[in-house]
């Protein structure tokens, strides 16, 4: 299995416990921007690019959610870090998932917004890595960015939106339609008994593209004593609520 030395961030003090952020397919580390300064107070915040996204190289061939998961290891492993908190928002919740039931000596909570342990349908993903590798991301930016926000927030935050669409817009093609490839070809149902890593999961209340039942309550349930907490947003409610998000994140994070 050919790692992939994924680009990566760190703000914060040296001398803090390590938050690690994965973000969802299509994204840059960017996307985390409005959480990052207010977790910063009291983590050492890690952000990253997952391979074939941002600045991270695309490797040849197909790839799998675990070695999305093993490039996270390697990067941990890169800097030192022996134990970290993870959240993962979306792609980047599986991908949370995958490390929490292979190396949970490598985490120390586990935070999992709008994700998924498994989809139902593989059709949207296998058709729109297909439209991806015929048209490129950008002639499906503007329908993803649509499902990322309600109506109502998306109207009241325009320059968030088009920033959210030049982002997937310069996703490489590979890199997107991979990651896609991926999510179709995963089923992490049968991992989730096996973590016993601290867990809270995040859902959104208006999120049609991983709506809470099944996925977040399907999260909640099979894992032991995790925590379910409901946002009034889309599929990316942590920055609707922003400030919930931050109260809710650090707080789990923060407590060992």
């Amino acid at each position: 299995m050919r790692t992939v030395d994924v680009y990566h961030e760190l703000t914060g003090a040296s001398d803090s416990p390590v938050l690690v952020l994965a973000g969802p397919l299509g994204s840059t580390l960017e996307i985390w921007d409005p959480l990052v300064e207010p977790l910063a107070e009291r983590f050492q915040v890690l952000r990253y690019d997952h391979r074939g996204h941002g600045r991270s190289p695309i490797p040849g061939g197909t790839f799998t959610i675990v070695d999305l998961a093993v490039d996270v290891v390697a990067l941990l492993d890169r800097l030192s870090i022996e134990q970290a908190a993870f959240c993962g928002l979306s792609l980047g919740g599986m991908v949370g998932i995958c490390l929490a039931a292979n190396v949970p000596e490598r985490l120390s909570s586990l935070v999992l917004c709008s994700a998924s342990a498994y989809y139902d349908d593989h059709g949207p993903w296998v058709e729109r890595a297909a439209s991806v590798r015929w048209a490129g991301t950008a002639s499906i930016a503007p329908d993803v960015v649509a499902r990322w926000f309600t109506p109502e927030w998306a109207a009241a935050h325009p320059e968030t939106v088009e920033r959210a669409i030049k982002m997937v817009a310069g996703t490489p093609d590979d890199g997107y339609a991979e990651c896609c490839s991926a999510i179709a070809g995963w089923d992490g149902r049968r991992s989730l008994g096996r973590i016993n890593t601290p867990t809270l999961v995040i859902g959104g209340f208006q999120d049609s593209g991983t709506p809470v039942n099944p996925h977040a309550k399907t999260l909640a349930s099979a894992i032991y004593r995790a925590k379910l907490e409901v946002l009034d947003g889309a599929h990316l409610a942590i920055f609707e609520q922003a400030d919930k998000a931050k109260r809710l994140i650090t707080r789990h994070a923060a407590a060992r």
